[in-house]
């Protein structure tokens, strides 16, 4: 019973990654403008001031997620912050410290999508995908040693196994390019 809700939870959203189109209107971009000191960017890029304006950027306009990227041009800087079902891209002007953010936001459906991807989920989340993929593993064999105890339904639970890996595999071998 353990496994139940990992089967449930990565049937329903292999469904919904299977079907995208169904949840394209949870889709909602914000694009929002401020400025930062421009003395934290306007400088060598040994000195520009990373933590500050990340920091910056994270209470003034409440951007969320894991820094992606940060990487600095002569004119520009730009940041990257992700987390399931959430990106935003920042673009400051390093002369002025102007920047604007392009938020986009996913929804429920996108953020369950991304965790059972395991996209932009962090070290520990990816651990619990192994964890779950090992305990469905240890689930699925202990059926087949039952299986194979069961005298009375053994031929049949096997030649039902033999014919679902012969369907998948000709399901492979004819539709997928």
């Amino acid at each position: 019973m353990c496994s139940f809700a990992v089967v449930f939870f990565f049937a329903v959203t292999g469904l919904t990654l299977n079907h995208p189109q169904w949840f394209s209107s949870q889709r909602h971009t914000v694009t929002l403008k401020g400025a930062l000191d421009s003395s934290w960017t306007n400088t060598t890029d040994d000195h520009v001031k990373k933590l500050e304006i990340v920091e910056h950027l994270r209470s003034a306009q409440g951007i969320q997620g894991a820094l992606g990227e940060f990487r600095l041009d002569p004119a520009e800087g730009s940041l990257t912050f992700t987390a399931p079902g959430y990106s935003a891209d920042v673009f400051i002007d390093r002369a002025t410290g102007r920047y604007e953010v392009i938020e986009l936001r996913m929804g429920f459906v996108a953020i369950m999508n991304d965790l059972h991807k395991g996209r932009d989920s962090g070290d520990l989340w990816k651990v619990l995908i192994d964890v779950s993929a090992i305990l469905l593993v240890f689930v699925s064999l202990t059926g087949l040693v039952l299986l194979w105890f069961l005298h009375k339904h053994r031929t049949a639970g096997v030649l039902s196994l033999a014919a679902g890996g012969v369907l998948t595999y000709l399901l492979y071998a004819i539709w997928v390019p």
